[in-house]
């Protein structure tokens, strides 16, 4: 028998290790042995339980916080192995961002507060009341004060009314539920809403399935460690806010608190909005001309911008298709970027002026703006470069998110900075949340080092949400039911020093993947956790369909068009260049395999 398992392995490794090997590439897998460092992201799974990561508690009971693809996904991996799951969502359907509404999400405080409030400000029954506690309001579906209740309870996503994927339905689609065949590449975000709800359908755990481990509308408002009548350790306390209608002339808030043994916080990657601190002056113009400043999660319709003069700050995802909206409408759309410096791992900068309009503006960074005058037009903008711009009407910060769990607050610390680490001390919390540009002391950025029973779902970027959640999926149901084992926690942290080390150190791209550490980690998924399956049964997981890569290719390829005119508008130079200036601005040619970023301006 001992010989069969190690042919089995021979040809398990072999197997994982040739499938999805980008050329030039060799698999970096680590089968046993808990010294052993894997490429920066992960330890094989040991065999030998002694050596293995000790849970404190049996996880029986968990709780998915959102209710998005990934969170779907986990909800239908942890009941499927035996675990009673319970979802909240603080939206009134499933779908996370692909909910849209013409609702418009609240301001964006200027200038950013701290990373641990987020887009929300926890609210939690008064001290002493008892579980379940309620509020009941006298109001109709029409009074402001229930519309802005509600408002601040779902938290209206950041889409846009003509908003499409950005990425190919191929690729973006839950491998259990494809994509019709004649189904369009690029897909408005209706039929990816539609989608996602099709899939919660099928398991029953739609917002109308009438399942009593489902729990919509109901926004989760402090999750805690819960300590048993001795004092130790036993679980996560949960504590969640109901919002709903009861009548024509009512609604009622319901708190309720729970224990549960484990969590998956998958609320996504969108919560706190970023308005950089470094541009003075914003502040006062916003107060002074209240509506003429947004963050890109308030936009919703171009028409709003017509014949106005509109500046959009940041280029990336959201700033560049944002721009392209609003063109066919706006008198003139300005495009501030700052010059692309990153040395880690990104999508370059040049991709994306690749796809504004040809008659987009672009200017430099902004150092500051002044309230001048008695109209918001007659405000100025100053630019790195000295020059003065006016004559604005309407400004758009598409400069993207913070990391940010406010119900989570123990394990925000933003007394941290890029270069600093907590102490590994018994006493000392290890922070997950510091400045908001990514997230700390995860391993397989998954775990929660200091305690598995916390894990956060689908956090990485420049990787496709849809098919990666099923891996760190399976991945949290064999390891909480002891099928699959983590490596005691000095391995976990040796681990994890090497990746920040690897990955060039903390900050906005921390989180990033791409293609190659993608696929790395789909190999090292693949192996770890079908040989805990060979060993302990259950599930087994397939790799990525055939063909991805090549998708993947065509796509970036018809999508971005670098020759566009936009970055040559005025300048007189030939669209062959590969360095060019924009009103002062250097664009130096991007390396040809740097993959993406969100939003950071």
């Amino acid at each position: 028998m001992k010989l069969l398992r190690l042919v089995h392995i021979s040809v398990l490794s072999w197997t994982v290790a040739t499938s999805q090997i980008p050329l030039g590439t060799s698999p970096s897998l680590k089968w046993f042995g808990d010294e052993s460092i894997d490429g920066g992201f992960g330890v094989a799974a040991d065999p030998h339980e002694e050596n293995s990561y000790k849970l404190k508690w049996p996880v029986k009971k968990v709780a998915i916080v959102g209710a998005g693809p990934g969170a779907l996904i986990a909800y239908r991996e942890l009941s499927a192995a035996g675990f009673d799951v319970h979802l909240f969502e603080r939206d009134n359907i499933p779908g996370g961002n692909w909910h849209y509404t013409d609702e418009v999400a609240v301001d964006a405080p200027i200038p950013n507060v701290d990373v641990s409030i987020g887009d929300f400000v926890p609210d939690l029954p008064p001290a002493g009341a008892t579980f379940p506690y309620e509020e009941v309001y006298e109001d109709t579906e029409d009074d402001l004060a229930y519309k802005e209740r509600k408002r601040v309870h779902r938290g209206p996503k950041p889409l846009w009314k003509n908003l499409h994927s950005n990425a190919a339905a191929p690729i973006q689609q839950i491998s259990e539920w494809p994509w019709p065949k004649d189904a369009p590449w690029e897909l408005p975000h209706q039929h990816l809403q539609r989608y996602i709800r099709s899939f919660a359908s099928w398991h029953r755990i739609n917002s109308n399935d009438e399942n009593p481990n489902t729990h919509y509308n109901t926004r989760v408002e402090l999750v805690e460690k819960y300590h048993d009548h001795t004092g130790e350790e036993a679980g996560w306390r949960i504590v969640t806010k109901e919002y709903v209608r009861v009548g024509p002339t009512k609604s009622k808030a319901t708190w309720r608190e729970e224990i549960f043994d484990a969590v998956v916080v998958s609320t996504g990657r969108w919560n706190a909005p970023n308005i950089p601190n470094s541009i003075s002056g914003v502040k006062e113009w916003s107060e002074r001309f209240p509506g003429r400043i947004i963050h890109s999660r308030q936009y919703r319709f171009p028409e709003v911008f017509q014949n106005e003069t509109v500046l959009v700050v940041g280029a990336a995802t959201s700033g560049g298709e944002i721009s392209r909206d609003v063109n066919p409408y706006a008198k003139k759309v300005y495009q501030s970027i700052r010059p692309d410096k990153a040395t880690v791992p990104h999508f370059g900068l040049k991709l994306f002026l690749g796809r504004l309009p040809a008659n987009t503006t672009i200017i430099p960074e902004i150092k500051e703006v002044r309230a001048v005058g008695s109209t918001f037009q007659e405000g100025e903008v100053v630019l790195n470069n000295g020059t003065v711009i006016t004559g604005i009407d309407r400004v758009i910060f598409a400069t993207g998110y913070r990391y940010s769990f406010p119900f989570l607050p123990a394990y925000h610390n933003s007394s941290y900075g890029l270069k600093e680490d907590a102490p590994r001390t018994p006493e000392v919390v290890q922070p997950i949340v510091t400045d908001g540009t990514h997230l700390r002391s995860l391993h397989l950025d998954l775990f929660y080092i200091p305690d598995p029973t916390l894990a956060f779902l689908n956090m990485n970027v420049g990787m496709q949400t849809f098919t990666y959640g099923e891996y760190l999926s399976v991945a949290l149901a064999k390891v909480w039911a002891g099928k699959a084992h983590l490596p005691k926690p000095e391995t976990l942290w040796k681990v994890y020093d090497q990746k920040v080390k690897d990955r060039g150190g903390y900050g906005p791209y921390f989180l990033f993947l791409g293609a190659e550490r993608t696929n790395a980690l789909v190999r090292y998924f693949l192996g770890w956790l079908n040989d805990a399956a060979y060993k302990y049964g259950g599930r087994q997981l397939d790799q990525l369909p055939v063909g991805v890569d090549n998708i993947q290719d065509i796509w970036m390829k018809a999508r971005f068009n670098v020759n566009s005119n936009a970055v040559l508008n005025s300048l007189g130079i030939s669209n062959s260049s590969d360095s060019y200036s924009v009103w002062g601005l250097d664009v130096e040619e991007d390396h040809p395999d740097q993959l993406v970023d969100f939003d950071w301006y």
